[in-house]
């Protein structure tokens, strides 16, 4: 069983840099894949970015550039760093670990945290 719990989420500035970390329990963090997706109200979840066990990292269009996500396997956390915040970065901001190679779907993951609001002034 895996537990996610993200922090680092608040309110900021249009074009604002804000970092969001995601601590994870579990034996087999090392291994998985992990991902962060956002919801914005009224609109479905959607992938902002993942990274392999190996470090390779994959990003959505709307976050290449600008966010970067990176994963530290001894302190069980992954995080994203994003700069250049948009009005439509808005969101609740989840993470998620799973065990499929470059999932961008809400489907390739199995386990989930609770959130973390993401509020962008323009």
């Amino acid at each position: 069983q895996v537990q996610l719990v993200e922090s680092g989420g608040g309110l900021v500035q249009a074009g604002d840099s804000l970092t969001l970390s995601c601590a994870a329990s579990g034996r087999h963090f090392g291994r998985q894949v992990l991902g962060w997706f956002r919801q914005a109200p009224g609109k479905e979840r959607e992938f902002v970015a993942g990274i392999s066990w190996r470090e390779h990292a994959f990003y959505a269009d709307s976050a290449e550039g600008r966010f970067i996500i990176s994963r530290d396997n001894v302190k069980n956390t992954v995080y994203l760093q994003m700069d250049s915040l948009k009005p439509e970065d808005a969101a609740v901001y989840f993470c998620a670990a799973g065990w499929t190679s470059l999932g961008r779907m809400s489907a390739d993951y199995d386990y989930w945290g609770q959130g973390t609001q993401v509020s962008v002034s323009s």
